[in-house]
């Protein structure tokens, strides 16, 4: 291997998430072959321009991670006074919430990225533009070796900043308390940012953020989840 190769691996960007195996159902696939030309946003087309883009100057709400779009389905069709923007690498994932936008709910305020959220954000969504920007049940990274690969860092939270709107709302949720804990280490530390919370630490759930099966199930079992919310200030 040559000296180029290795400092080239050097700068590679440590990775925050896992791209996940997994075969796309039926509707999965169909709703990625025939919705994505609706609904699809290439990471390769650049600075996007929201009011262009949904034909009106609605508040934008960016989730990254979406997981298999429910929880983001939901919240567009509930708030169609709302555009929303999601982010998400896995494939089954996306094609699950194209399914759920085009043939279900018929949702006129969504777009959809897969691609990843670092890259997403620095080369597609322009500054202040975003009104919420949520981040919900990220990877956890359990082992203190991984937890260089945690996405809410110092770093991220510059770009999130970047992105935010004067006033707008970065909104993040886990079920792993010790992460909590982390965010929470993160966010207060980061520049330009107010913790929304009566006592300085954790929120109560928003209305607008759907409880997803996973989260009742835990629920019945005893597991908690923390809810972060953070205004941008400056």
């Amino acid at each position: 291997m040559s000296n180029e190769t290795v400092d080239e691996n050097k700068k590679r960007r440590i990775k925050s998430f896992a791209i996940r195996a997994g075969r796309m159902t039926e509707a999965q696939q169909r709703g990625y072959k025939e919705s994505w030309p609706a609904y699809g946003l290439e990471l390769g087309d650049g600075m996007i321009e929201p009011q262009a883009l949904f034909e009106n100057s609605a508040p934008v709400v960016l989730e990254i991670g979406f997981g298999m779009g429910d929880s983001l389905a939901e919240m567009a069709r509930v708030a169609p006074e709302t555009n929303f923007i999601g982010i998400e690498v896995h494939r089954p994932g996306v094609g699950r919430l194209l399914h759920l936008a085009d043939e279900e709910y018929q949702l006129k305020n969504l777009r959809v990225y897969c691609a990843d959220a670092i890259e997403v954000l620095n080369h597609c969504i322009p500054a202040q533009s975003i009104d919420r920007l949520q981040l919900f049940f990220p990877d956890p990274w359990h082992k203190k070796r991984h937890n260089k690969r945690r996405i809410v860092q110092l770093e991220f939270m510059a770009l999130v900043r970047e992105k935010l709107k004067i006033g707008g709302i970065f909104h993040a949720a886990t079920d792993w308390e010790p992460y909590a804990e982390h965010m929470l280490e993160v966010l207060a530390e980061a520049p330009g940012f107010k913790n929304k919370a009566v006592d300085g630490r954790f929120c109560e759930k928003p209305a607008y953020r759907p409880e997803t099966k996973f989260e009742r199930r835990g629920e019945r079992l005893g597991h908690g989840v923390w809810d972060l919310l953070f205004e941008r200030l400056t």
